[in-house]
């Protein structure tokens, strides 16, 4: 639900290599059909096996990403950064956010019922009901959502499907010097693929999936890159369409199978023109719908931690279909002075969503009515510039740019009844939540590389917002309040390379949530309650990080670890006052860490694959909306780890490939023990996740098959306890049940 004054109760892969003739064919086929496949963690994975008759071992891929805004090997970068390969998570059978990051130790996507309704956080950054992000958003280097509080931005986290991504970039740790409000908990970064002027080329891909107890689903999408002039320019188009079947069905009033059933669809076209060699413009529209006729979440019993209509069932007296538009439009232009690179980047987004809740038993099943609906429809309009000029690598290099966004937000809701006995509807009471958001941002950092292995990076950010959130009750002004706020953020660095291979790095970087206004709280009789709170204030933090970072073994080996300590203050957090919900800064907390990460190339067949996080988050000053000084934070477990194992062979002379992926998280709470909290408390389980994949190419025909859930858990994902206060039952979403599917890809 909305934060409502009255409502707020309720391309060609890499090659494989070929086995001796003389090894028996029943051998290799065995591993396959046993395993198939890696999850998450082999979508992390860029590394290929060389052939048997070459002498060496092929080493692990260098991945460039541009977490500093630079261009730069992954390992040259003194942050934790992770690239998730779109084309090895499509043949793992993800299709959501969650399917994406929600498996990466450390992180954590809390979803409300689907694709499109999830808030992701990192390294424990969460009080487990967020009003605005602590992870920021972007499409390649463009800002997408909302950073104000009023929009459901920190509920509405980007859902983008895999529609010709090129690798998904997860940056940990504050980010907010180059990237902004949001970004105090770390950045998730869709990098999609560049046209290419020198080659026509494209891909067509269908697949097929199954749940247990489910309906099929099933998925197509095609690619399409033409050169119009040799080298100076091309168009790139990619559309996507994917059909969930559902798992999930109801009783009750409004009893069904499969009723999380739906479909997304979505279609991007990118223009790249490049006049000389120093100058280059791409135009990009992406545009994507989520649509489904029901959620995927069901009613569990708190006290008994089971469910209480049944394995993957829920009680419906109305639906609870939701539709969700997304449409990005941008440009960005880069002229390459030689001594220093100018872009100019602009865009403007639209984001549409409409969503039904059951709200019948809220409201105490009343018989006077058949059902009680609650709709929320969310809009928001987006426009977004910014300058930017990188130096050219040196001694000293430097970065400077100006970032300006303007947003407007509305947010209408109705809470109406369908009369007993069929008759028609009676509109309750309705509201209407418009907001503005404006804010202008001056940034840059400076390098100093004093000789080949030491670098210094100093960085600072200044931002200003001014807003107004205005709120309209059956159709009448009910209150309007503007608010400023001005935010500082910075960054040092300090990098000492070891050797040609590896290097450590100390990092301490702060980041902030943009404030806000408040509308006037009220009591149960609609009177307005003096003396609360007419604004809130950002809330900032710090974070120290420790790092190491290493390519071994010839580059057969890579390494990554990171020992961080982050220092929260002012914390933002939901409030109940009467029968309103206000936010309010409050309390301090700390989040203490350790992450590993590594991938191993054997030998020419055998990878191997692992990650770890021990996170360990807890407020350290009484915080009275939440609870006291020593609580554990929400939606984090201590202990999370991956591991994976594939193994490349040949299949009748075809490249081909096995292997599992085994994921653990522990346990979490999903709010706070405290009585009386905001956000009521429930443990969630720690669970084990087993997923299996296999897959072999033939010429330019790629086919992949995947188990998703091998063991068919019921492992709980995320739990909303927010109406648990009010004697409901508490909603939770788990993980699918075991899926099968295949994937058929063309490329040309």
């Amino acid at each position: 639900m909305s934060r409502s004054t009255h409502f707020a109760p309720l391309g060609t892969p890499p090659e494989r290599p070929r086995c001796h003739k003389r090894r028996k064919l029943a051998a290799l086929i065995a591993p396959g059909l046993a395993a198939l496949c890696a999850g998450p963690l082999w979508a992390q994975s860029q590394a290929a096996a060389a052939s048997d008759t070459r002498a060496d071992v092929e080493k692990l891929d260098v991945v460039t990403v541009t977490a500093t805004r630079r261009r730069e090997p992954v390992r040259d970068v003194p942050l934790r950064v992770e690239t998730l390969g779109a084309e090895n998570m499509e043949r793992a059978g993800a299709a959501s956010l969650s399917d994406y990051v929600g498996g990466l130790p450390g992180v954590d996507v809390k979803t409300s019922g689907g694709p499109g309704r999830g808030a992701v956080t990192m390294r424990g950054v969460s009080v487990g009901e967020q009003q605005i992000a602590t992870v920021g958003m972007y499409v390649d280097e463009v800002a997408f959502g909302s950073s104000s509080a009023f929009v459901g931005g920190a509920n509405t986290a980007l859902d983008l499907s895999l529609l010709d991504l090129r690798h998904i970039e997860v940056l940990r740790g504050p980010q907010g010097t180059l990237y902004g409000a949001g970004a105090m908990g770390g950045l998730l970064k869709y990098v999609t693929h560049e046209p290419d002027s020198s080659q026509f080329s494209g891909k067509l891909g269908v697949g097929l999936r199954s749940a247990r107890s489910g309906a099929l689903g099933h998925t197509e999408h095609a690619v399409l890159n033409v050169p119009l002039s040799q080298d100076v320019a091309a168009l790139r188009v990619s559309a996507f369409n994917d059909h969930e079947g559902g798992y999930i069905k109801s009783v009750g009033k409004a009893a069904g199978e499969h009723i999380n059933d739906g479909n997304t669809r979505g279609a991007r076209i990118s223009v790249l023109i490049e006049p000389v060699s120093r100058m280059k413009l791409r135009l990009a529209h992406t545009q994507q719908e989520i649509q489904r006729n029901g959620l995927n979440v069901v009613e569990y019993d708190t006290a008994k931690g089971q469910p209480v209509y049944g394995d993957m069932t829920r009680h419906l007296d109305t639906g609870e279909a939701y539709k969700t538009k997304t449409r990005l439009s941008s440009a960005d232009f880069e002229y390459d002075f030689s001594w220093a690179r100018l872009n100019a980047i602009a865009s403007t987004q639209r984001l549409d969503s409409a969503t039904g809740q059951d709200a019948t038993a809220l409201l105490g099943n009343n018989p006077a009515f058949d059902f009680v609906a609650l709709d929320n429809a969310y809009g928001l309009r987006k426009q977004t510039q910014e300058l930017r000029l990188t130096s050219a690598r040196g001694t000293l290099e430097w970065l400077v740019g100006y970032y300006h966004t303007k947003e407007r937000g509305h947010v209408g809701q109705r809470l109406w009844a369908q009369v007993a006995g069929g008759g028609g509807e009676m509109t309750l009471t309705t509201t209407g939540q418009p907001s503005e958001y404006r804010e202008r941002a001056f940034y840059g950092d400076l390098t100093w590389n004093v000789d080949t292995t030491w670098s210094l990076t100093l960085g600072a950010r200044v931002a200003k917002n001014e807003q107004v959130y205005t709120v309209f009750i059956n159709e009448q002004l009910s209150s309007s309040a503007p608010s400023e706020d001005t935010a500082k953020t910075y960054l040092a660095t300090l990098r000492y390379a070891i050797d040609k291979q590896s290097n450590v790095y100390f990092r301490a970087a702060s980041g902030y949530r943009p404030g806000g206004p408040n509308s006037p709280a009220i009591d149960a009789n609609g009177q307005v309650i003096p003396g609360t709170p007419t604004t809130f204030g950002h809330d900032t933090l710090w974070s120290y990080e420790l790092g190491y970072k290493a390519d071994l073994l010839d580059k057969r080996l890579s390494l990554e670890a990171a020992l961080f300590n982050i220092e929260w203050n002012d914390l933002q957090q939901p409030k109940a006052v009467g029968a309103s919900t206000i936010v309010v800064n409050a309390g301090k907390a700390r989040v203490r860490g350790l992450e590993f990460a590594a991938r191993y190339k054997l030998d020419a067949h055998w990878n191997l694959d692992g990650s770890f996080a021990w996170t360990a988050p807890k407020l350290t000053e009484d915080a009275p909306a939440l609870g006291p000084a020593g609580s554990r934070m929400p939606n984090t477990a201590r202990l999370a780890y991956t591991l994976g194992l594939r193994y490349a062979y040949d299949l009748a002379h075809y490249p081909s490939y096995a292997g599992l992926g085994v994921r653990r998280v522990g346990q979490r709470n999903a709010g706070f023990d405290t009585v009386g909290s905001s956000v009521p408390n429930f443990s969630q389980p720690a669970y084990t996740l087993v997923d299996a994949q296999w897959g072999m190419e033939i010429g330019r025909w790629q086919l992949s098959a995947f188990i998703r859930n091998l063991t068919d858990k019921r492992a709980i994902l995320a739990a909303d306890t927010a109406l648990t206060a009010f004697g409901l039952p508490l909603n939770v979403t788990t993980a699918a049940p075991r899926t099968v599917g295949a994937n058929l890809t063309l490329n040309f």
